[in-house]
């Protein structure tokens, strides 16, 4: 013998209600819905140690089936900067006329591979890592910026490697060394936010990934990395909008500004007028519109 179980008919209201009405009515919310920019930057801030915990653990993990295992973080910018050297350096000339070439040439390849590393991997933080991000519910904004300090932590090492070199060169040590600390703090916020930029960019299609390296490669010959963009552009007759859009150049910024700190034989007639101003313009600019950039496709990212 069987029971029907009755259920008593909606209401006529309840009929009526929207989707919407009845979940404000119950309490219900949207799954993975974005959360607003506050309550966003809050969840980041609480999970700050799994940021760094990230971020290390993917350092670690990065050449752990190498021989020299992390002594790579330090060969890998000087055997570029070797090659670097050999071609523009002694094959095209470029050291020439610039003072501590080697140094100079060390340090902005240095500083360019910072920059550089972080893109590439912002281009890949959520579309790399679908599984993590479809598995557990956390603000994706932390993935990018994990990256973006996993490629600081990296730079820190060859940092080590390049105050030998200066030494190695004669260069002094001075107090001017320690401007490397807010150039490195306004770097690192303008990477952070280009990463998360293209990581949301890479989330929709992962093909940027192919296309990132040949537009970071004519970044990299546009900032001066190998040669002295001073000397490059003086005494010749270049339209005044094509100076300015390269001493204007995020990358030669930051490049500029660490040879300024730490090479006694770069001095403040090569930097470009007003470029502390355009560091932290770039890095606020950078920063800021890209945290608020990635943020607003939140709901979008590891879905379809």
């Amino acid at each position: 013998m069987s029971q029907v179980l009755d259920t008593p008919p909606p209401t006529a209201s309840a009929a009526t209600e929207t989707p919407a009405q009845l979940a404000a009515r119950y309490g219900l919310s949207v799954s993975g819905a974005r959360p607003s920019l506050p309550a966003y930057v809050r969840q980041l801030w609480a999970r700050r140690h799994f940021i760094t915990a990230f971020a290390t653990a993917k350092l670690t993990a990065q050449y752990s089936q190498a021989k020299l295992g992390q002594l790579w973080q330090v060969m890998t910018p000087l055997l570029n900067a070797a090659v670097y050297y050999f071609i523009f350096g002694v094959l095209l000339g470029t050291k020439h006329g610039v003072p501590d070439f080697v140094p100079f040439l060390v340090t902005g390849v240095f500083i360019w591979t910072f920059t550089q590393s972080s893109i590439m991997a912002g281009t890949r933080a959520i579309s790399g890592n679908l599984g993590l991000v479809r598995a557990l519910h956390f603000p994706r904004a932390a993935l990018p910026i994990s990256f973006a300090i996993q490629q600081l932590q990296q730079l820190l090492f060859s940092m080590a490697a390049l105050f030998v070199i200066l030494l190695g060169f004669g260069v002094p040590i001075r107090l001017s060394w320690l401007l490397a600390i807010p150039v490195l703090a306004l770097q690192f916020t303008f990477n952070a936010g280009v990463s998360m930029i293209v990581a949301r960019m890479g989330a929709k299609t992962p093909d940027i990934a192919q296309l990132m390296p040949f537009i970071l490669r004519t970044w990299m010959y546009a900032s001066g990395v190998m040669w002295s963009l001073d000397k490059t552009l003086s005494g010749r007759d270049l339209p005044r909008v094509v100076t300015v859009l390269l001493e204007s150049n995020p990358a030669a910024v930051y490049i500029d500004l660490m040879r300024f700190a730490l090479i006694d034989s770069f001095h403040a007639h090569q930097l470009p007028h007003h470029v502390w101003a355009f560091a932290l313009g770039w890095a606020l600019l950078a920063g800021v519109g890209g945290f608020i950039y990635f943020w607003k496709a939140e709901e979008t990212y590891g879905r379809g």
